[in-house]
């Protein structure tokens, strides 16, 4: 049974014959009559009795009539449903992201989308890049912003936009490298410091970069929020490497690291080319608006930070 052939059912109901139907539906009179035979042929029944004048419902079609109404109400209903979220007036959004994102402000860029698409829910979740990549593969999130370091992404998994985030040593008030303003790696070694939890996107990239350099870092506290760690720091527990937006924000003094200039890669990843979900799509193109942004770019490949960025990042 298709929707098409109950559609011609109720035009012959409502015009009263085969030929007003027929002109009412645009198709020839033939065209109608065969789609109607092949439905009173499926459901093994006559729908209407054409022995008089005036086309007439059996005991069938008037049994038909009520579902068939319900059928088409549905299908409308179904039609308007795919037609909105299409067209952006309702649809949910998954995003994920790190939790020490600093190349974007994801805050207003998510303000500045409510505001086009108001009927688009957005759900957000921030994890470790493990989590996001294996919710991102799952269909558990549309979009996820990652810091994959020197991983490929998982096939399967595409990148949208690239980022180079540059990292910073911030340390307490008055801490004699804060008068410095410099350092190198290899000179931290008496330093305590504080760190994220393994397994964070921060994490790994500190990790690297100093096994890298042969820096033994003496990891005094470890914590899963960010805030958390800025406050430690500036209490004097010890000292911490984050993105350097994170210590300006905090009001920390910035210390400078040299051989090598410590950072990491952001990636902003999702499923394929283009997300299937309308609502994502319409995400995916709001945070990669304009030209700097560069589209489809590997982690290897990273270059300097492209997109809006967060006011002093």
């Amino acid at each position: 049974m298709e929707i098409r052939q109950l559609r011609h059912f109720m035009a012959v109901v409502t015009e009263g014959s085969f030929t007003a139907a027929a002109r009412a539906e645009l198709i020839v009179q033939s065209a109608l009559s065969t789609s109607i035979r092949n439905l009173e042929r499926e459901l093994g029944a006559d729908l209407f009795d054409r022995t008089g004048r005036k086309v007439v419902l059996t005991e069938a079609g008037r049994a038909l009539l009520p579902q068939a109404r319900a059928l088409l109400a549905g299908a409308r209903s179904a039609r308007e449903a795919v037609a909105a979220v299409a067209g952006l007036h309702t649809g949910r959004v998954a995003i994920g992201t790190i939790q020490t994102l600093t190349c974007v402000d994801l805050p207003g860029e998510l303000a500045a989308f409510h505001q086009e698409f108001p009927g688009i829910q957005v759900s957000v979740r921030d994890a470790t890049v493990d989590e996001l990549t294996e919710a991102l593969r799952a269909g558990e999130l549309d979009l996820a912003y990652l810091a994959p370091d020197a991983r490929e992404l998982p096939e399967g998994l595409a990148v949208h936009a690239t980022w180079h985030e540059e990292l910073v040593l911030i340390t307490a008030p008055g801490h004699p490298l804060a008068a410095a303003g410099r350092t190198l790696v290899r000179d931290l070694a008496e330093e305590p410091f504080v760190d994220f939890r393994a397994g964070t996107g921060l994490e790994t990239a500190v990790r690297r970069l100093a096994a890298h350099c042969g820096l033994r870092r003496r990891i005094t506290c470890d914590v899963t929020q960010a805030g958390l760690l800025v406050e430690l720091v500036r209490a004097g527990i010890g000292v911490a490497f984050v993105p350097r937006p994170i210590g300006e924000r905090a009001g920390l003094p910035c210390v400078a690291v040299r051989q090598p200039d410590p950072g990491r890669t952001v990636v902003l990843a999702g499923r394929g080319p283009r997300p299937r979900n309308p609502a994502a799509a319409a995400l995916l193109d709001h945070l990669t608006r304009g030209g700097d942004v560069p589209r489809g770019a590997a982690p290897a490949a990273a270059g300097r930070p492209g997109g809006r960025r967060p006011p002093g990042g």
